[in-house]
């Protein structure tokens, strides 16, 4: 009884170890969105490009960077780019769709200029968020996700992925 126990584990390792060998991988991609500050009126669009290692079918890690908004106060512009590096996790859901969460760093800058004068703030806090994706072919996926790059500020996005 226990070597017919003991071939099932090692087929079912084995089995599992050549799948994970399928799902392990860069990826890369882009996303647009939408994002709102609170205490300013109207949502502004970000653009946001991405790579990734997926380690396995359950856990990546994330680095991105983008343009998160770009507000225009007459003579003034200010703009709010971030530098993330997040792990995501994900469950799959069936029928190619799976939730997945982010947690991670993220490097926020905001640049104001009116005329010759620029300043130039920055912060660092957690970024944080949940979305879905949907794989379309086996190496190109689609996801809707929500984040929040700062604590004022949330960002809603579409964006494709495209797995090496």
């Amino acid at each position: 009884m226990f070597k017919k126990i003991a071939i099932a584990a090692a087929l079912a390792m084995i089995a599992s170890s050549s799948f994970a060998a399928d799902v392990a991988g860069v990826y890369a991609g882009a996303s647009v969105g939408s994002t709102k500050v609170d205490g300013l009126s109207g949502h502004k669009t970000s653009l946001i490009g991405f790579v990734g290692y997926q380690f396995t079918d359950a856990l990546a890690a994330e680095a991105s960077y983008g343009r998160v908004a770009k507000y225009d106060f007459y003579p003034a512009t200010v703009k709010m780019n971030q530098t993330a590096l997040s792990v995501v996790g994900s469950v799959p859901m069936g029928n190619g769709f799976k939730l997945f969460g982010r947690l991670g760093y993220n490097y926020m800058e905001a640049t104001g200029s009116a005329g010759s004068y620029s300043h130039t703030e920055s912060t660092s806090k957690a970024l944080y968020g949940i979305g879905v994706s949907y794989a379309i072919v086996q190496n190109v996926s689609a996801r809707f996700e929500v984040t929040k790059p700062s604590s004022d500020a949330t960002n809603v996005a579409l964006g494709v992925a495209y797995k090496f």
